[in-house]
């Protein structure tokens, strides 16, 4: 069995979608591969379902202009199409007077990276949006939001496939070797059958398989600085007989490693809590019951009349870091590899957040590197 397409996007996560639509609309045949039975089932739909304003991210990285810009067409398209999401607008609270100098640089930071809006506001400006929680001073983000992850994942796909895209469920990527018309990818499917599908262009959007596709392709990916790093964060949700009601998204200032356990209220009203910072050896996804009190105890610093026995366990997700435990800052890596001698191969390694938000913008990235070949 083969089949022949201009493009094979390597995973149905939300961005290999995002770019199997923007594709499509360019006119090329396209055909997804994904490994699971389902689209969507990892990192894209295992998170805070936030949508970023672009407030953290380092001026000029494509973390920063890419959630800016998909933000914006995220909006837009969430509007047009009538999937589910609301503007909420955020604020990121200092509990102490010390912590107000890193508001104050992050509203700099921000502003620079091009969100509108931003404002230092004081206590008494919480309270009157969220009663109860307490600050010294928060930065308010009028731009951030939630979305329905999987109703944006559906979105793409249905765009993608009313263009003509075609969607290989539980089909494995095995091997990607060079061939006259570009590249053979091998795949074996749940049944373990191998099959072959001969393309001009392959685009690596696998997520937490990320690393591995490169390899398969015969990257090196030590030396490409392609080594993934498992983080995993565990959620847990206020319990229905919480009495603490809050609408609007409530995150601490944030750490190295990390945005911090926020509080995220869902389009349905529940309110969850998380997520937390964990590298692990392996993705896995259940919820370490014990780590209730430490959560408890880290939201009250600005939710004060949070107790313990009021957080139930939710889910846990798993981000594809570049970046290692202790390690600085790392960019996305969106690279068109014909200088590695991959021409039309596009490695996306590293997307974790703001990746549900920068999706659209990151697709659009895609489309301009395989523009010219």
């Amino acid at each position: 069995m083969s089949a022949e397409a201009d493009v094979v996007v390597v995973g149905a996560g939300v961005v290999g979608l995002a770019t199997a639509a923007a594709l499509a609309r360019c006119g090329r045949s396209v055909i997804i591969a994904e490994r699971n039975t389902a689209i969507a089932q990892e990192t894209s739909t295992r998170n805070s379902e936030v949508i970023h304003a672009g407030i953290y991210y380092p001026a000029d990285s494509l973390k920063a202009t890419l959630c800016v810009a998909g933000r914006e067409l995220l909006y837009a398209r969430c509007a047009e199409r009538a999937i589910p999401h609301r503007k909420t607008g955020k604020f990121i609270v200092a509990t102490e007077a010390s912590e107000i100098a890193a508001l104050e640089a992050l509203r700099a930071r921000g502003s620079a990276n091009g969100v509108p809006g931003l404002e230092i506001v004081g206590p008494e400006d919480v309270r009157r949006s969220e009663p109860d929680v307490h600050c010294e001073a928060a930065l308010f983000s009028p731009e951030t939001g939630i979305v329905d992850a999987h109703a944006l994942a559906v979105s793409f796909l249905a765009e993608a496939e009313s263009l003509g895209a075609m969607l290989a469920l539980c089909v494995d990527v095995i091997a990607i070797e060079r061939s006259p018309s570009g590249y053979r990818l091998r795949t074996r499917d749940a049944s373990g059958t191998v099959s072959e599908i001969e393309c001009a262009a392959v685009v690596n959007a696998a997520g937490l398989g990320s690393e591995a596709v490169a390899e398969r392709a015969g990257f090196d990916v030590e030396a490409r600085g392609y080594r993934l790093h498992l983080c995993k964060g565990d959620y847990f949700a206020l319990a229905p007989s919480c009495k603490l009601r809050l609408s609007t998204l409530i995150y601490p200032v944030p750490s190295d490693v990390g945005l911090g356990i926020h509080i995220t209220p869902d389009l349905a009203g529940r309110v969850r809590l998380g997520p937390d910072t964990e590298y692990v050896d392996a993705v896995r996804y259940e919820v370490d019951e014990g780590k209730r009190s430490a959560f408890a105890r880290a939201v009250r610093r600005y939710l004060p009349a949070l107790e313990d026995a009021s957080l139930t366990p939710d889910f846990a997700g798993v981000r594809p870091k570049l970046a290692g435990p202790g390690e600085s800052f790392r960019d996305f890596a969106i690279v068109e590899e014909s200088d590695a001698g991959f021409p039309a191969f596009v490695n996306l390694i590293g997307i974790e957040s703001p990746g549900l938000t920068a999706s659209p913008a990151i697709a659009g990235r895609v489309v301009e590197l395989l523009s010219g070949l």
